[in-house]
């Protein structure tokens, strides 16, 4: 059954290879990213019934419209991928500028709890839907000198299971669960370890693996920590 998914970070990396895998195997994605020239780039490459819009996930107002249209374009999603994210240039925190901290905490935690606003209560009205909440092993774990990532992947972890018990309370067809991708060879991963990270899978060859994984989510994940 063909489904509808709502999907951030859609124009780089992992974001891409997911929306291109979705659309290929018949399901609808309504996409956002940052970059209007990456955003009209997908946006052609999808073609109907696809969307993608330009968003700062990081700016609920921009969310809140994203969403609505998307809503009333598309209907209630049955997976929304919670995928945008920063990474800090590696230093140790006390080299960290605020604005930088500032910045990977408005995309990454800010940013995450923006879409969930406006899209649960959607989802809740439908009885339906996952909210996949993208982590990291950095979330479960600690590196040096990316603590400010570190941080915000934490969080993305407490905050996705209080939501899993909040939806428990409300809907027995809405889970929410925190997914940890994986190690992928992908611009941030380069950030921080250069060409080390071409020992890794690319975008293209994990997401034949991701694709299927999350679009199995359902509400028996509810709360759930799981990794790909």
């Amino acid at each position: 059954m063909a489904k509808v998914i709502f999907l951030t970070g859609a124009t780089r990396g992992l974001g891409r290879a997911l929306a291109g895998a979705f659309a290929t195997l018949g399901h609808t994605v309504a996409g956002c990213g940052r970059d209007q020239a990456k955003v009209a780039e997908l946006a052609g490459e999808l073609g109907a019934p696809h969307s993608v819009a330009g968003v700062d996930v990081g700016d609920d107002t921009q969310v809140s419209s994203w969403i609505r249209r998307a809503l009333a374009e598309h209907g209630a999603p049955d997976l929304v991928l919670n995928n945008a994210a920063l990474m800090n240039q590696p230093a140790p925190l006390w080299e960290v500028s605020a604005a930088e901290f500032e910045a990977l905490t408005r995309v990454n935690v800010n940013g995450t709890a923006n879409v969930i606003r406006h899209a649960v209560p959607a989802m809740l009205k439908a009885g339906k839907g996952v909210v996949a909440n993208f982590s990291s092993g950095w979330g479960r774990s600690t590196s040096p000198e990316v603590a400010p990532y570190c941080a915000t992947k934490w969080a993305i972890e407490g905050l996705t299971r209080a939501l899993a018990q909040e939806l428990q309370g409300c809907s027995k067809g809405v889970a929410a669960v925190a997914v940890n991708p994986g190690v992928i060879d992908t611009e941030m991963l380069r950030s921080c370890w250069g060409g080390g990270a071409g020992s890794y899978p690319s975008p293209e060859e994990w997401v034949k693996r991701a694709a299927p994984f999350l679009l199995d989510l359902g509400p028996k994940d509810n709360g759930k920590a799981l990794s790909i």
